[in-house]
């Protein structure tokens, strides 16, 4: 392994495999709406398909015969292992929108930590109260008087962007283990017809119309939110805009666990095996253990975050209402 601070996603891209072409300079969320007449069942199926095909793809490179190594983090292995560069601190700040897991989703995510590092003990685990899912990412890997300058601009946009989900409030279901080579997250999808099984919210308490139906889906959230930073002045600088909504629940810090097909195949047998548990006692069932449903918004409204974020860090701009 080089000595070069090279972040695990710049080698692993989270391509977009849901076969949406986007054209130059559109709006990636309202692209795949159009592409699937604003459906919320086909914008479902857009987003399992790039799940499915992801992992399918991702197995594919942990079962090959050429497996290469896990990409591991050199940013976040510094970040533990002080030792390795006494002194390193992580430089790349970002501006964002998170949307916050209310507690009954926090308490599925740390439970599908346990059941994964039962059988992996040296994975690096995303502390609970860190945890969330990017709404959108507005700018990455920045320094601090850039994001400063940016967020002077979106600053009078930012309550009507953090406290939109007061009023524009979309489900999430069905929880699945995702992968690849430097992490593993929780992937919902949009809602489609589901049954509703989470703490019912708050009544609304505004004058405004509530959107609440499953016609109005996460991904539609995701348009709205990357039209007001454009509509601020921003242009959206974002990694990648694919149809994922994942929680990461941890990454890799070393090649041990995995370094024999044998143990790769252990570890593939055990995200299948919670997946196959996911799907046959937590989505859409009532009175278990585990709600596999959000709706987002509940508890936490999106908050607004910069700094150096990468690992649930940063500090809160502002966080808007829950309901």
């Amino acid at each position: 392994m080089g000595e070069t601070t090279t972040p695990s996603d710049a080698e692993n891209k989270l391509e977009d495999l849901s076969g949406i072409v986007l054209q130059p300079g559109q709006n990636p969320y309202d692209a795949s709406i159009g592409a699937c007449k604003g459906d919320n069942t086909e914008i479902q199926a857009v987003y399992t398909a790039h799940r499915l095909n992801r992992n399918a793809q991702q197995k594919e490179k942990f079962l090959s015969p050429d497996f290469g190594g896990l990409s591991i983090d050199q940013y976040l292995l510094r970040l533990e292992k002080p030792e390795i560069e006494p002194g390193f601190q992580d430089d790349r700040h970002c501006l964002v929108f998170w949307a916050r897991p209310p507690e009954h989703i926090i308490r599925l995510a740390t439970h599908l930590q346990g059941l994964l590092k039962a059988k992996t003990p040296g994975l690096w685990l995303m502390p609970a109260h860190k945890m969330h899912l990017t709404t959108l990412e507005v700018a990455h890997s920045k320094t601090p008087d850039e994001i400063r300058s940016l967020m002077s601009i979106l600053r009078p946009a930012i309550p009507s962007i953090v406290n939109y989900t007061h009023t524009h409030r979309s489900r999430l279901v069905k929880p699945m283990i995702a992968y690849d080579l430097s992490a593993f997250a929780v992937s919902f999808l949009p809602a489609a017809g589901e049954p509703f099984l989470s703490p019912q919210p708050t009544a609304p308490d505004t004058a405004e119309e509530v959107v609440q139906k499953d016609e109005y889906t996460y991904h539609h959230l995701r348009r709205d939110v990357f039209d007001k930073v454009q509509g601020a002045g921003l242009e959206v600088g974002s990694r990648y805009q694919v149809p994922s909504a994942h929680i990461t629940l941890g990454r890799y810090l070393g090649q041990g666990d995995h370094d024999t097909p044998e143990k790769r195949r252990a570890w593939i047998q055990a995200i299948d095996d919670v997946n196959e548990w996911l799907e046959r006692e937590v989505w859409d069932k009532s009175g278990g253990d585990f709600v596999g449903e959000w709706m987002v918004g509940q508890e936490k409204g999106l908050e607004a975050r910069c700094g150096a974020l990468w690992y649930g860090g940063g500090r809160v701009i502002m966080g808007g209402e829950g309901y």
